[in-house]
């Protein structure tokens, strides 16, 4: 489903990712954790290419994308050519931030409508009936008419979660999607990506939290520098059957979890 092949990502002279392969199979939850600064983020940003990678090779379902050093012609032609596969790929993927990202000057069901009315090219009616549908499976149906400024982080957050939804993509990508929110606020958004896990949905989840991590993930990939350092089930991860690194990063976390909540 999503492919990953020897990605480099620098920053000036940082090396961010470093030949990274990754795959995320068809109708399950991959999990991502790490310490901050690991390169969490940007391998998500490079899978819809919100960051263009340096090096490596990019596939989503039939779209591919690859990256080299050497120059690329400047043929305006395959200049073109380029930029087509780059939008072909980004729309086999629906993206929900940290923030919200939702168009202040429109209502919660005319953001959800705006993608695919405008990029998709679908009928009116057919995208307002979906639009409510998703609105009513994030139970944000009665704020429908409302915008985006009177509603709290929790609810703006689930609407960002129906408006990625109803671009129908191949695969959902959740970059610390409750990092923002207050606990309870965090809960709302939780229960709706949790329903979805249900749905064999295939999505990618970068996450703080290791409890959300442990339940929801099929896989569970531990980045650090740059590089994943360790795969596998929530039970290999987090049952100590991982490396080291791993297992200290999760136990100083569990640590402190259990000291914020004494």
């Amino acid at each position: 489903m999503v492919f990953l092949s020897h990605i480099n990502k620098r920053f000036g002279n940082l090396a961010v990712l470093k030949d990274m392969s990754f795959h995320a199979p068809r109708g399950k939850t991959t999990v991502i954790i790490g310490p901050s600064g690991s390169g969490k983020s940007t391998l998500l940003r490079c899978i819809n290419l919100l960051e263009m990678p340096d090096e490596g090779e990019v596939r989503i379902a039939d779209s591919v994308v690859a990256f080299t050093t050497k120059k690329e012609t400047a043929d305006l032609r395959n200049r073109w050519r380029r930029q087509q596969d780059i939008l072909a790929l980004r729309q086999h993927t629906g993206m929900v931030f940290q923030g919200f990202h939702l168009f202040p000057h429109k209502t919660i069901l005319e953001n959800i409508m705006e993608g695919p009315l405008q990029v998709l090219k679908q009928h009116p009616e057919t995208v307002r009936e979906r639009a409510l549908s998703l609105l009513k499976k994030v139970d944000l149906l009665d704020k429908k008419d409302s915008y985006p400024s009177t509603l709290s982080g929790g609810q703006q957050q689930r609407a960002a979660i129906a408006r990625a939804l109803g671009m129908e993509p191949d695969v959902l990508l959740f970059d610390e999607p409750t990092s923002a929110l207050d606990p309870e606020l965090e809960r709302e958004v939780l229960a709706v990506i949790r329903a979805l896990v249900k749905e064999n949905i295939t999505m990618i989840i970068v996450t703080h939290n290791l409890l959300f991590a442990k339940e929801v993930g099929d896989l569970v990939a531990f980045v650090d520098g740059g590089q994943i350092a360790a795969l596998g089930t929530p039970a290999d991860i987090f049952g100590g059957k991982t490396i080291k690194r791993a297992a200290d990063f999760i136990a100083a976390m569990s640590d402190t979890l259990e000291n914020v909540a004494r």
